[in-house]
């Protein structure tokens, strides 16, 4: 519940830091922590950084996108707020950790393991908004005269 709670305000720092208004603020909270018990959870039954990582991003641009279109805002100001919980800071710690102890091996597999998590969150998050955009191209289209 703790780990919760410093997500959403993991992602309400940000916003604040990025101006975002008071109004939409407790909406980029709710994204933040979204994301963290979507990544919390799969990275509980899988085991892997960067599959939990995805998905919570992918939870988090879905949500960005929808409450922007809601609140008529742009998404931005929701998704990136909404993954700073997500990003991989500890591994990257590591990786740097391991280079000043000369564990080259550990570095390397950390190092690797941090940038998979972080183009993990950034393609979940190009995922999301694409498909959002590819649905409202679509429906502007109409329907196909066949």
């Amino acid at each position: 519940m703790v780990e919760i709670f410093l997500a959403f305000l993991g992602s309400i720092c940000p916003g604040v830091i990025y101006n975002v208004e008071k109004r939409n603020l407790m909406w980029v909270g709710f994204g933040g922590m979204l994301g963290w018990i979507t990544y919390r959870t799969f990275n509980e039954i899988t085991k892997s950084l960067v599959l939990a990582s995805f998905l919570g991003a992918v939870i988090v641009g879905i949500y960005s996108e929808s409450v922007a279109r809601l609140l008529k805002a742009p998404a931005t100001i929701f998704s990136v707020p909404g993954i700073i919980p997500l990003v991989p800071g500890i591994a990257a710690y590591s990786t740097i950790q391991h280079v000043a102890e000369n564990q080259l091996y550990e570095a390397a597999s950390k190092g690797i393991e941090t940038m998979s998590g972080a183009g993990a969150i950034a393609f979940g998050i190009l995922l999301a908004s694409a498909v959002f955009r590819l649905t409202k191209k679509l429906k502007k289209r109409g329907p196909n005269p066949s």
